[in-house]
């Protein structure tokens, strides 16, 4: 009986660091494909990409904490291998490790040891992509406030708090929407995947 319980978490933990290799990489290969437009609104960067969509699929298999270590992962890799831009240190760690690790908390809408509904599913997206997204404010209050410019989208820019909340949310509202958009679309075509977490228990 020990035998088998034993069999079955190493089996287990296999399947989870295989997937979860596979996802990270699947969200690098997805930066690549993206959309930028952050500079044509006069800021430092940003884009419309689906990175986070794997990401999501991840945590809501594993949970938030294998979710938030697997984004943290992608997060930091990002940086290095999709070029990606900072300011310093402290930004690569708040806008790229803490910001996608965030995305993790998707897990909190976990259906353990079955398939998440569309409804969970879309929390569970949704819950991730403000969390990215409170990271990145945070971010843009306290790193990014020096470099606040005068004007931007046309309007004078007197508070970081303002121009924070305004610059970020130009990429990471069409990103939440996105992403929910084909997590959900992606529910039933990924039941199986689901279900493989279950068989190994």
């Amino acid at each position: 009986m020990n035998n088998n319980i034993n069999t079955n978490t190493r089996s287990g933990n296999t399947r989870m660091l295989t997937e979860g290799g596979l996802c990270i990489a699947l969200s690098i290969a997805l930066s690549f494909l993206k959309i930028p437009i952050g500079l044509s609104f006069g800021g430092f960067g940003g884009s419309i990409d689906l990175v986070m969509v794997p990401l999501v699929f991840f945590a809501l298999k594993w949970g938030p904490g294998w979710g938030c270590t697997a984004g943290f992962v992608f997060g930091t890799l990002k940086y290095f291998l999709a070029s990606g831009f900072a300011i310093s240190w402290i930004s690569i760690i708040f806008d790229y490790s803490v910001a996608y690790g965030a995305v993790g908390l998707a897990g909190l809408f976990r259906n353990k040891g079955g398939v998440p509904t569309a409804g969970r599913s879309a929390l569970g997206a949704l819950t991730g992509c403000v969390a990215r997204f409170i990271i990145h404010y945070i971010s843009g209050v306290t790193v990014y406030a020096q470099w606040m410019p005068e004007e931007f989208m046309n309007m004078k820019m007197g508070s970081p708090v303002v121009y924070s909340l305004l610059y970020n949310g130009t990429y990471m509202l069409p990103n939440t929407i996105l992403c929910v958009a084909v997590i959900v679309l992606l529910n039933k075509p990924l039941r199986n995947l689901y279900l493989t977490n279950a068989r190994v228990k």
